[in-house]
């Protein structure tokens, strides 16, 4: 999950909207243009966009590129000189990305954490499971819950790589080493959502109706990262989230231990390392960009922090959290929730940032465009900027007076957020 802090403006709202308008990735093209070309160019509309005739646009991300809108976004703004540097990254890929994706047989799978249906202790073993959950208070299971959502959503995240050019799957099964990276990451992330969902429903504390009715909206919805069909600017987004995804299942696992349930921290702190792996694997493919293309690097690094990461399940909806109590949406409560209970905060979004300039040495990387030069100055002042902007925005949080909510995934129950 992601935190807003708008370093633009002279104020900066206590909780500032992660939904921003995103419309779900139809294809459309202009009124005027032919059914006739739409249906014979529609297998190139991702690799030769402008023969749909679609809107020009502009990409910070890449000044020199000619990008269209599709949906009111900015998409397809990676330049032939770009697209040849993905390219000639396979050998990389292979020699030094590839070996954080573990085999199959070494990986640990959801069962290994759960009681065994076959056995005969089974129901003693889930009698044991529901009362170490009794501790849980709901503040942690609606964080929980939301990690796991977010984890379930896994479709869209697939969906979301496979729209970067350079880089996708071009036939469901490609074998190119960009494929076969994100078919088999996929498989490795799918296992997270699938032991937290059964942990969670074993547990019997959660309604697991509501809970799959806001994972089916959710992947009904998709994401909008803004990465613009870029791989420079999705491997920057996936950089940064995975971190974030780290950080936040170490602290709900850390959060379980303190409230009595090891088995429940034990397995927070698998996923975590899984997403340590994955975040090692995508840094290193951006550290070989800085090394090849260091202004355009640089100039992704930036264009995403001035749209700021947002969390890949900031469409969730459970179809009635808006119709009741303040009207805020799914998203913005649970990121509240998530605040209260220190899962995942504003300072840590922060410190990813810190953390990325550090293991990337910007400051220290040599751009010669204009451009880059001046997207370095403000990546590398960006953490101050934004601490000083929080710093602000925690003294007016203490002010505010808390609301009850209701959140429908703990059956209704209310508390103050």
């Amino acid at each position: 999950m992601s935190f807003h802090l708008n370093s633009h403006s002279k104020g900066m709202r206590t909780r500032r909207l992660l939904t921003r308008s995103s419309s779900r990735f139809n294809l459309k093209v202009n009124q005027d243009t032919s059914k006739k070309l739409v249906r014979v160019d529609r297998v190139n509309a991702i690799a030769e966009p402008e023969l749909l005739d679609l809107p020009k646009a502009f990409s910070e991300a890449a000044p020199d590129a000619s990008p269209v809108l599709i949906c009111g976004q900015v998409s397809h703004s990676l330049t032939k000189e770009r697209e040849e540097v993905i390219t000639s990254m396979e050998d990389f890929m292979t020699d030094k990305v590839y070996k954080y994706l573990k085999p199959v047989e070494k990986c640990w799978q959801a069962s290994d954490y759960l009681p065994d249906p076959s056995q005969e202790d089974f129901i003693p073993k889930v009698q044991e499971l529901r009362e170490r959950t009794l501790a849980l208070p709901d503040e942690y299971l609606v964080v929980l819950v939301g990690d796991m959502i977010t984890e379930e959503a896994l479709p869209t995240y697939m969906s979301m790589l496979n729209t970067i050019d350079a880089t996708r799957d071009e036939t469901g099964s490609a074998d190119t080493v960009w494929a076969r990276w994100t078919r088999e990451w996929t498989a490795e992330e799918n296992r997270h959502g699938d032991l937290l969902n059964k942990y969670l429903y074993l547990s019997g504390r959660v309604d697991m109706r509501s809970i799959e009715v806001t994972i089916q909206n959710l992947i009904g919805s998709g994401m909008c990262p803004k990465t613009e069909n870029n791989p420079y600017l999705g491997f920057m987004y996936t950089s940064f989230q995975e971190r974030a995804t780290k950080v936040s299942h170490g602290n709900t696992g850390r959060n379980a231990v303190g409230h009595g349930d090891q088995a429940l921290g034990e397995i927070c702190a698998q996923i975590a390392s899984d997403e340590a792996r994955h975040e090692k694997a995508y840094q290193l493919i951006c550290e070989e960009l800085y090394n090849r293309d260091p202004d355009g690097m640089m100039m992704a690094f930036a264009d995403m922090m001035k749209k700021q990461i947002v969390m890949p399940a900031h469409l969730m909806d459970d179809g009635v959290h808006t119709t009741r109590g303040s009207g805020a949406k799914l998203f913005e409560d649970f990121e509240m929730v998530a605040m209260n209970t220190e899962t995942y905060t504003t300072r840590d979004y922060i410190d990813i940032i810190d953390y990325l300039l550090k293991r990337w040495k910007v400051e220290s990387i040599v751009c010669t465009s204009e451009s880059g030069q001046a997207a370095q100055d403000y990546v590398c002042k960006l953490p101050n900027r934004l601490r000083r902007l929080s710093e602000r925005a925690e003294k007016r949080m203490k002010k505010r007076q808390k609301q009850p909510v209701k959140f429908s995934w703990v059956y209704d129950r209310e508390f103050l957020v």
